[in-house]
């Protein structure tokens, strides 16, 4: 049986990260894939460093707007096709998703939006959230598998964040964004991480401002799915807290291929 890993993660800014240590952490090969979100810069602002990493190819999706969004998907496996975005423009131009098309399954790899500025923002969002879904609904009818990763900015249950009940009228927790992530697994997704761990206090994302990693006070923000007819084919599927650089870390996936 051969396997793959992929990897997920939020770096919080491409050539910050960089700076330290991911390109050490690239170099000794983490996974066959790494799927990176909020890269803030555009591919022409990047080092020959930063975009030939070891035997990967890299794929980047950007915002229009600098120093913004953006994601990237690191592969050492020959992608069939790449695509950007969902076609749905308002979307496209802020950069959050890349699709690399592979001959078993689909990685979908997207930036979800924070919801936290503005109620603008947060409609922006929950928009996102139901074209996205819409998006996936139509490759899965059309007989793909997906993995689907990324930053989802919600933590779904309360056994997602250390603060359930402080954090009740925070964007990343309200109801509307939660019951959104249950609308999602109702449509034939799973959260992988849960199949295998059904443990608290296991988190993606915790505070800068508050030195909140010290005390593992974080929340749980980032996922990987697979639609229900793939679930036999991970393996495995957890988190790397002790990968440093950014505020979140990165999470994995092994499937059987």
């Amino acid at each position: 049986m051969d396997e793959i890993t992929i990897i997920s993660w939020n770096v919080n800014g491409i050539r910050a990260v960089s700076k330290k240590g991911f390109l050490e952490w690239m170099n000794n090969k983490p996974g066959d894939i790494v799927a990176i979100q909020e890269t803030k810069a555009h591919k022409e602002q990047l080092s020959d460093e930063i975009l030939n990493i070891n035997d990967y190819e890299s794929f980047f999706s950007s915002a229009i707007r600098k120093g913004y969004s953006g994601v990237a998907t690191y592969t050492d496996i020959k992608p069939k096709k790449v695509l950007k975005g969902f076609d749905i423009k308002k979307f496209d131009d802020e950069g959050r998703i890349i699709q690399l098309n592979f001959d078993k399954f689909i990685l979908l790899n997207i930036y979800y939006p924070n919801g936290g500025m503005s109620d603008e923002r947060l409609q922006y969002k929950m928009d996102f959230y139901d074209g996205f879904l819409d998006y996936a609904n139509k490759l899965k009818n059309e007989g793909n598998n997906l993995v689907i990763c990324g930053d989802f900015n919600t933590a779904h249950k309360e056994i997602d964040l250390a603060r359930p009940k402080q954090n009740e009228d925070v964007s990343g927790f309200l109801p509307i964004e939660r019951e959104w992530m249950d609308k999602f697994i109702e449509n034939g997704y799973v959260d992988t991480f849960r199949e295998f761990n059904k443990d608290g206090e296991n988190y993606t994302w915790w505070s800068y401002r508050t030195k909140a990693r010290n005390r593992n006070v974080g929340w749980r923000l980032d996922y990987f799915f697979v639609n229900e007819e793939f679930k036999d084919d991970v393996i495995d599927s957890y988190i790397l807290s002790d990968v440093l650089g950014s505020d979140h870390c990165p999470i994995a996936i092994k499937l059987k291929i």
